[in-house]
């Protein structure tokens, strides 16, 4: 099997501009309307996304990962092609966050119990998913090129069944 397979379809990154369209649609109909009913949405992202703009406070306090409730009070929301904006208060004092769409890692509107969760699959596991692949289809191949009368090798292993009396 070529190692060198590339995806030059994009299909991981179609699949995710597809879902992350979903967050922005959302976004943009509160931003528009507000929250209808009792939606409301958590939303997590990497605070060390590029282009994350957070205080160094919230930056100390959430280094990783950080999530934000949209729900009674928050402000300004702002959404743009590839970020939205909004200010929230944190113990007191309002903070307004640049969040791009690229580092949300999950959405969730729990009111509905719905949820997007975004995995970036790294290199080595796009691989090893690719290897699988590679090696079911080589299986289906050699059981389709076998002809009738073939031997075929099973395996069957005796198991002991002890009842309880």
């Amino acid at each position: 099997m070529d190692e060198n397979i590339e995806d030059l379809m994009e299909y991981g990154k179609m699949i995710e501009e597809s879902l992350k369209s979903v967050v922005k649609k959302s976004l943009k109909k509160i931003q528009k309307e507000g929250l209808i009913g009792t939606h409301h949405f958590f939303i997590t992202f990497n605070t060390t996304a590029k282009d994350v703009v957070i205080s160094k406070a919230l930056k100390a306090k959430y280094s990783q990962e950080m999530t934000i409730v949209l729900q009674h009070q928050f402000y300004d929301l702002q959404v743009e092609e590839d970020f939205f904006m909004v200010t929230l208060s944190f113990n007191g004092i309002n903070e307004t966050l640049k969040i791009p769409f690229s580092a949300i890692t999950v959405f969730a509107d729990p009111s509905v119990n719905f949820v997007l969760q975004f995995q970036q699959v790294n290199e080595k596991e796009a691989k090893e998913m690719l290897h699988k692949t590679q090696d079911q289809k080589e299986t289906i191949k050699k059981e389709e090129n076998q002809k009738p009368g073939d031997v075929v090798s099973l395996d069957f292993k005796k198991k002991t069944i002890k009842k309880k009396k």
